[in-house]
Formats: structure tokens, sequence, C-alpha cells
């Protein structure tokens, strides 16, 4: 199953406008592509966190795994049930994604999201410097499911 969240982001990045309404309200802008972001079973809310200049989020859920798999996978990956992770990304955020492999300047702020089972969140990761040369497709292919939850940055393939 294709992620969903992917194209969200790819059209968040090649649109501002779509971007703008996909933070307003995400539900909406992403009816606009057919895509639905509640929990049939259960009504969820989603919030998508942007990332920028001055600010990464990194999303957790401290009590369980909620994890909006329509949008992100069917399967959420076993690091993000972990309990490790689930408490080290809220006390330690930092160091979880040094770990992950995400060096960020010590004057970006980190937000730490904590999912729950009628709130979801999706982080807007930035859009890489120099890819503007990329295809839909081939700037689709950067967008992965770590960088919709914060413990990775799409990078220029």
């Amino acid at each position: 199953k294709k992620l969903d969240g992917a194209t969200l982001v790819l059209e968040a990045w090649l649109d501002p406008s779509f971007q703008k309404r996909l933070i307003d309200d995400p539900p909406s802008a992403a009816a606009e592509l057919g895509i639905e972001t509640s929990n049939p079973n259960a009504p969820t809310v989603l919030t998508v966190v942007p990332n920028t200049t001055e600010t990464h989020n990194l999303v957790v859920c401290t009590l369980c795994s909620c994890y909006p798999s329509g949008l992100l996978g069917i399967v959420a990956p076993s690091w993000y049930k972990s309990r490790e992770y689930r408490a080290r990304a809220v006390r330690q955020p930092r160091k979880v994604l040094q770990e992950f492999g995400v060096m960020l300047p010590a004057s970006k702020q980190i937000r730490v999201h904590d999912s729950t089972a009628d709130h979801r969140y999706l982080v807007l990761p930035e859009r890489p410097p120099n890819t503007e040369h990329l295809s839909r497709e081939d700037l689709r292919a950067i967008i992965t499911r770590d960088s919709m939850i914060g413990v990775s940055v799409p990078t220029a393939k």
C-alpha cells in the first residue's frame, strides 16, 4: 500500500496553498486528494506539524503505540512500539534523534507530540534543498514513513 501521508507531503512541497490548507485543516486538505485521515473504526483527529528552520517535530505515543496506519503504512515499526522509544523520545528527544542519525543544530527546537487513540500527528518534513530538478515520482520517493514520524529527514538522492 502506498503511504498516503507521502502524497500529502509531496503536494504540500509543490503547492504552498495546499500546504497551508493541510496545516490548517488536514481532513479537508486530504479529502481534496481522496485521502481519509480518520480511522474508520474510531474517529481520530489528525494534526499536521511542519518542520521548519527553527523547529523539528517528533511523534511518539507514550501510552501504547497509536499510529496513523492509513497514512504511514499498515504496520507500525517495532521501534515505535518499544517502551524504550516511547519513554526516551519524550525525555531525551535530541539523543534519540542522534541515534537515528538526525543531527540537529543546538539552536533548533524539538517538539515532541504524543499521539493518542483519538489524536494522531503527521510531521510535514522540510523539503530538501536542491530538489527543484526532481520529478514528482523522484521527489515522492524521498518522503519516508520515518520522516513523517520525525526520526529522519528527507535527503536528495
